[in-house]
């Protein structure tokens, strides 16, 4: 029965493959109304490998390929970037990799499948959510240690199971109002750190979009949504240090550093450099918000972009570190987009 189905749909994904061969694996699972995990397992228009073992203890072996490119996306922006991972953390629910390229926060709780995957010569391995959709790939490149690769793969992998069984996604349980914006803006200003932001959300039971339209205009205003573009512009010019933070339910992806060529395919706003690439569709940007918060360090600010569901889809701050005031330089970009004074 397991072969019947993995056949029938490698008959139905290579039908979709002849009529429309440019179509990438993500948008080939949406037309199939199967999830991307499903295509993986029954190598459609691939070849895979299931992989066995935690997620945290894969995770902790990925030291050992040496340099690789990692990628984590959401449906609206991908975020990769080239480097080792270094100084991983993965015992528990919630991963680090802190390593001075590769630079990781892992959410276990959401991590279900793992793969090795060939697809058009290109190897790599590939996580996925309980829905089934990605979560995190690492891609081998010219500079992996190839006997590593081969290592790890042959230490995990286990006889192919059935196929993955999409789970429906847990609903939101956030309200989309803030009931009392007062006590939201008080706490808010009570902050010291900018990881505080998420467990303040919690309390109040609310979305990040309904807090960030509840705090006030000097702690939160919207812009127009070619934001993006030209926070990145103006960082380029400048040769501003930046972070960009790409995620979804299972991770987060930052860069950390300056931002050269970019440029525009379509709906694609691109980043392509060396070692970093971001392609933001900025067709699909319902929102573009200044965040400013307090810490112990002084004021942080951020540029934060939503999608017409209210999801996040990136985040850029100037580059920082705990103890670190943030960059005069990036604070006085992200001012002069706004129209009202920031908090300060």
């Amino acid at each position: 029965m397991n072969d019947n189905i993995r056949n029938d749909l490698r008959a139905r994904h290579d039908a979709l493959v002849a009529a429309e061969p440019k179509l990438r694996i993500r948008e080939r699972a949406q037309r199939l109304g199967a999830s991307e995990a499903e295509l993986v397992a029954a190598g459609c228009g691939v070849e895979s490998t299931e992989l066995g073992g935690t997620p945290q203890a894969l995770f902790r072996e990925l030291g050992s390929l040496g340099p690789v490119m990692a990628l984590s996306r959401n449906d609206w922006c991908v975020h990769e970037r080239h480097g080792a991972y270094e100084d991983i953390q993965a015992d528990g629910m919630v991963g680090l990799v802190l390593g001075p390229d590769i630079d990781l926060r892992m959410f276990f709780s959401e991590w279900r499948n793992a793969y090795a995957v060939v697809e058009n010569g290109r190897h790599s391995l590939q996580f996925f959510d309980r829905q089934g959709e990605a979560i995190h790939k690492v891609y081998r490149t010219e500079h992996t240690d190839g006997a590593a690769w081969d290592a790890f793969i042959a230490r995990f992998a286990q006889p192919a199971g059935a196929l993955p069984v999409p789970e429906p996604a847990a609903p939101v349980q956030a309200a989309g109002e803030v009931a009392d914006a007062a006590a939201l803006r008080e706490h808010w200003l009570g902050m010291t750190d900018t990881h505080q932001f998420f467990p303040m959300l919690r309390k109040f039971k609310v979305t990040r979009l309904a807090a960030l339209h509840a705090a006030g205009a000097d702690l939160a205003q919207p812009l127009e949504n070619d934001a993006a573009e030209r926070v990145l512009q103006q960082s380029a010019e400048q040769k501003l240090s930046i972070m960009c933070f790409v995620g979804n339910r299972g991770i987060v992806q930052i860069h950390t550093g300056p931002v050269e060529n970019l440029r525009r395919t379509g709906p694609w706003y691109n980043v392509l450099d060396p070692k970093f690439n971001l392609h933001l569709n900025t067709e699909s940007i319902a929102s573009s918000w200044v965040v400013n918060k307090p810490t112990s360090d002084g004021w942080v600010t951020s540029l934060e972009v939503y999608e017409p569901g209210g999801e996040l889809i990136v985040q850029f701050f100037g580059a920082r570190k705990p103890g670190v005031p943030e960059l005069p330089a990036w604070r006085a970009l992200l001012s002069n987009l706004c129209r009202t004074p920031l908090a300060a």
